[in-house]
């Protein structure tokens, strides 16, 4: 009767030695001695009955037949070890590694992780500022907190929290404050603007009924917390996402003579799709109520 599977210890130690490219180091990894990753590998040998390695200098070297079966092998061994070491870091002892863009952590999250924390209490977060666009995995963080536009990488567990809404703002204390809301009034000023949202007038002006060719860019900047401290300090009018700019508002810092727009983009919450954690769709929860407010 012929075998679905090979022996799981014999290719176990035959990935360990095509991966370490060593019968001693494999052994080592695996708490076991020379000889037995010998045995393993020559009754994996004799199960297939095909060589999986030939000697080269003083090591060894994959045949094709090996080759193949350490890609197979490799392909499984791989994710599994990923998904052992998440169980393994009890997620409910070490604190969610949330990562988002800088101005949403130090104009956003930070001001609500007091409120978080008598909420919350046994939500702990360890906050990492990441301006550039996660990778597909999510390397390094349990969860990400996003405004972007779909569609998000196949891997990626999405939590919906709100939908974007942006809008300019301005000191009161600006020069010609008093002479707005008048839509015409933008034309021919200098607005401040950011790298890293280039497109955010354009998608404004499309939904205000306002013809982007009369906006002028002036003033920009590479982040766009940078962004809103030129706004503060009564340098110019920026474009802003609503919930960024709210307690500014409500404190008479800033003024928002036009409103605010609804765009394609969202507020998300991401996690990997492979990793089960009650946490993250409790910090959506806790999230989604505070958009709702802002």
């Amino acid at each position: 009767m012929s075998r679905d599977l090979p022996p799981l210890n014999a290719l176990r130690a035959f990935e360990a030695v095509a991966r370490l490219d060593g019968v001693g180091r494999a052994a080592a990894e695996l708490h076991v001695t020379h000889g037995a990753v010998s045995r393993q590998l020559r009754a994996l040998e004799d199960a297939l009955g095909a060589a999986l390695f030939v000697r080269e200098g003083r090591g060894l070297a994959l045949t094709p037949v090996g080759q193949r079966l350490y890609e197979a092998a490799e392909a499984g061994f791989a994710p599994l070890r990923g998904a052992w070491a998440d169980l393994q870091r009890r997620p409910a002892q070490a604190p969610l590694v949330l990562g988002c863009p800088g101005s949403v952590l130090a104009r956003w999250m930070i001001p609500r992780l007091d409120r978080l924390a008598r909420e919350r209490p046994a939500l702990r977060l360890h906050l990492a500022a990441n301006d550039s666009a996660p990778d597909a995995a999510l390397s390094g963080l349990d969860a990400a907190l996003l405004i972007g536009s779909p569609p998000w990488p196949g891997e990626w567990q999405v939590h919906q929290l709100a939908a974007e809404r942006i809008g300019p703002v301005l000191s009161p204390h600006w020069p010609g404050a008093a002479e707005l809301p008048a839509l015409p009034a933008l034309a021919g000023i200098a607005l401040l603007h950011t790298a890293s949202r280039p497109q955010a007038w354009g998608d404004w002006a499309a939904r205000a009924g306002v013809d982007a060719a009369t906006l002028r860019m002036g003033t920009g900047f590479d982040h766009l917390y940078y962004l809103l401290e030129a706004a503060n300090a009564g340098l110019g009018i920026a474009i802003a996402p609503q919930p960024l700019v709210a307690a500014d508002l409500a404190a008479g810092r800033l003024i928002a003579p036009w409103g605010f727009v609804e765009t394609d983009a969202r507020w998300v919450l991401c996690a990997p799709r492979r990793r089960e954690d009650a946490r993250v769709e409790e910090l959506a929860r806790w999230l989604r109520g505070e958009l709702a407010e802002a």
